[in-house]
């Protein structure tokens, strides 16, 4: 039924060679067989520089791609549209700076920090009819009739409490601890703390620090992509932009409250006083200035004394003798209903 094909030359009577030659030509190769022969030939093709495996990193680094160069361009352009659309002018001192927080935003922020403040020492707060707090109000209300800002809900607190400071925060609430009254020592050096943190509102450095912000993190990483290094960015953007802008807020906050107390008909040399007593109560670290917030004791007096013939031309145009007599008068009617002073 089946007829079986002879084959015409039977490997049998083939040499070794022949057969082996024979064998490879007839024989079908197996998956096995052929993978471990491209898997061989690939292996082979590599170590000649053929292939690129996916985990092998590159060495171009970002700042050769064209493309990143491009995109950061573009965002330099519109960031710089964006940086000059927003710059305004500060009060009483004339500098110009970036600023694209809202009032409403600041207003906010205030209204936080304020219920913050309230928790952690609205049990140490001196009531209003402590002649301390009278002394502190009294001082304040002077300093704020001149700020020029009428809109704003002011309330002044005495905290006891014997650290020697005092801050602002948005919205016009002033807090004072009591520990900073024996350093100031009378009104004249109450006024020189008063208006520096008067001062901090006048020119909206709270908004302006977080503006500020945004421009550190942009800067930071901008850092990162170019230099692959973003511990060093952190650490440039805050020694290099951070820390001086916070001592650039200090020391124009200096400045315009130099001014406020003299027109309030308080005496300047009164803060070049206040400092040097700081200076001596308080021993500085031997802190590099360039890591600090704030400036040395050493530099604010050296800076406000360069101030003082400024200030006190105006305190002498002010005609403080008739001045005074309007602030009382001011004070007793537009704070007498007002129950935080």
């Amino acid at each position: 039924m089946f007829h079986r094909t002879l084959n015409l030359r039977p490997t049998r009577f083939l040499s070794p060679f022949a057969r082996l030659a024979s064998s490879t030509v007839r024989k079908k190769p197996t998956t096995a067989s052929t993978s471990r022969i491209v898997i061989s030939q690939a292996r082979e093709h590599a170590r000649q520089g053929g292939y690129q495996y996916f985990n092998q990193r590159s060495n171009t680094n970002l700042y050769q791609d064209k493309r990143v160069w491009t995109v950061l361009g573009g965002a330099g352009v519109l960031g710089g549209v964006y940086y000059v659309s927003h710059l305004e002018t500060v009060p009483l001192s004339g500098r110009t700076r970036f600023m694209d927080v809202s009032e409403e935003l600041e207003a906010e922020m205030g209204k936080q920090a304020y219920k913050q403040i309230m928790q952690e020492y609205g049990r140490h707060i001196v009531p209003n009819y402590h002649p301390a707090a009278v002394s502190v109000q009294k001082v304040a209300k002077r300093i704020i009739a001149v700020s020029g800002l009428k809109d704003v809900d002011w309330e002044v607190y005495l905290i006891d409490s014997p650290e020697k400071n005092a801050f602002v925060i948005p919205g016009g609430k002033i807090f004072v601890f009591s520990g900073i009254l024996p350093v100031v020592q009378d009104d004249d050096g109450l006024a020189a703390v008063l208006g520096h943190e008067i001062a901090h509102q006048i020119a909206r450095h709270s908004a302006e620090k977080l503006s500020q912000m945004k421009i550190l993190i942009f800067g930071q990483l901008v850092l990162s992509i170019i230099f692959d290094a973003g511990y060093f960015a952190r650490i440039l953007m805050d020694v290099g932009l951070a820390k001086p802008f916070s001592r650039l807020t200090e020391t124009e906050a200096d400045y315009i409250g130099l001014k406020l107390m003299a027109q309030a008909c308080y005496n300047p040399e009164a803060a070049v006083q206040m400092w040097k007593r700081m200076k001596l109560l308080e021993r500085e670290s031997h802190q590099n200035p360039y890591l600090s917030t704030h400036p040395s004791h050493d530099s604010r007096i050296e800076q406000i004394t360069e101030w003082l013939p400024e200030a006190q031309r105006l305190r002498d145009a002010s005609d403080c003798r008739q001045t005074v007599q309007l602030f009382d008068l001011f004070n007793r009617s537009a704070f007498s209903g007002q129950s935080h002073f």
